[in-house]
């Protein structure tokens, strides 16, 4: 297994200075006008609901916006179960949560918020409970979409962001920039999604597998869970999937959550391989261990987007998501894998077309497998 320090100075923190240099020579550009006197902002707020994958794709915004305003301060809102996605990270100076349920809460929040002043608040979410937020934080500038249902409330009202980049589809992120970039700020190179590893939980992964007798392997983090029915490949193929993964060379590590834990037992079941399993990492640890790891193989989920994040080369399987909105964001080293069919991409929450979610059902191993040689060729070549 890689030593502590190689799993340090391999993490995104230790790439920042490269980053930075790379998004300088860039040249990057704004998607508009100035909406203000930059020079008078000190304090920026990025509001964010939602899910892991949502907070992971908005990481680029907070990285323009960082490297646009070096010196003031820039906050984020997010849910308070998503939160630690974002802790130890460069780019932004103080994450406020809020949880998912409760009016009194809310109340609270949006005080806050007030108390806070800013002079710009971005609102990246477009929701109700999102926009009613930015009012209510009494920002000089509160910028939101045309389409939003609530857009009045904005006093800062972009068009459609396929109209700002001047084509489509467009990613998530791209989406989100267009909104920043809007307004001002550099945007055109698109910058990576990027997540920080601390010391203490790069230490604990370490541990973690020297745990399990881990020595100079490979490691391939498999994640066989989505939120819906809809984006998880039947774990069958997963069971298939892994015995090639390790007759590859790979150590399969499997993560879920406490309330997947049948997914991890039946792929034990179900596999020839050997299988180091866990059920109970924080995000963090989620982070540290993806970034340990040479390859991700696991659905359309948040932790596929934490994986993008670290730089390790990615294979998603995809069913009902629309993949050109969700793929992982990386310029190289990713395949989404999926079968088309006329009902795609649709909401997700359940398939209205066929009596199981066949989008998903179908998508062949062969093809999965392929997808991984064609990943993992650079990294053995």
């Amino acid at each position: 297994m890689n030593s502590l320090r190689q799993i340090i100075e391999s993490s995104p923190s230790a790439r920042h200075l490269s980053f930075a240099s790379q998004s300088e020579d860039a040249a990057a550009e704004p998607l508009g006008e100035p909406s203000w006197e930059w020079s008078s902002v000190s304090r920026v707020l990025l509001i964010r609901l939602r899910s892991i994958g949502d907070t992971v794709l908005a990481t680029p915004s907070l990285a323009a916006l960082r490297r646009f305003l070096p010196h003031a301060k820039i906050d984020m809102l997010l849910e308070d179960w998503v939160a630690p996605v974002l802790e130890g990270s460069p780019l932004v100076d103080r994450v406020i949560t809020m949880p998912r349920q409760g009016s009194a809460a809310k109340a609270r929040v949006a005080h806050e918020l007030h108390r806070a002043r800013y002079d710009v608040v971005y609102n990246l979410h477009g929701g109700t409970t999102a926009t009613f937020l930015t009012r209510a934080s009494g920002a000089r500038h509160r910028v939101g979409f045309n389409h939003y249902q609530y857009a009045r409330l904005h006093n800062h009202v972009a068009p459609a962001p396929q109209q700002l980049w001047s084509r489509t589809p467009l990613h998530s992120v791209e989406q989100q920039l267009a909104l920043i970039g809007w307004t001002g700020v550099p945007v055109t190179d698109r910058p990576a999604t990027r997540l920080a590893v601390s010391e203490k939980f790069a230490r604990d992964i370490a541990a973690r597998l020297q745990a399990h007798e881990v020595d100079d392997a490979r490691l391939a983090l498999i994640h066989p869970a989505a939120a819906f029915e809809t984006k998880r490949w039947p774990i069958e193929k997963f069971a298939r999937l892994v015995d090639e993964i390790a007759g590859r060379g790979f150590q399969p590590v499997v993560i879920v959550s406490p309330t997947e834990r049948p997914l991890l037992d039946a792929l034990r079941t179900q596999s020839a391989t050997p299988l180091i399993g866990f059920d109970n990492l924080s995000l963090p640890e989620v982070t540290a261990l993806a970034a340990q790891a040479q390859l991700f193989v696991g659905n359309d989920s948040g932790i596929a987007h934490i994986a993008a994040a670290v730089n390790t080369p990615c294979v998603v399987i995809f069913g009902s998501s629309n993949v050109a909105h969700w793929r992982p964001w990386m310029a190289n080293g990713s395949e989404a894998v999926s079968e088309e069919l006329p009902c795609q991409p649709c909401p997700g929450y359940f398939c209205g077309e066929f009596a199981e979610p066949k989008c998903i059902l179908i998508v062949p191993v062969e093809r999965v497998v392929a997808a991984i040689d064609r990943v993992i060729k650079p990294t053995i070549s």
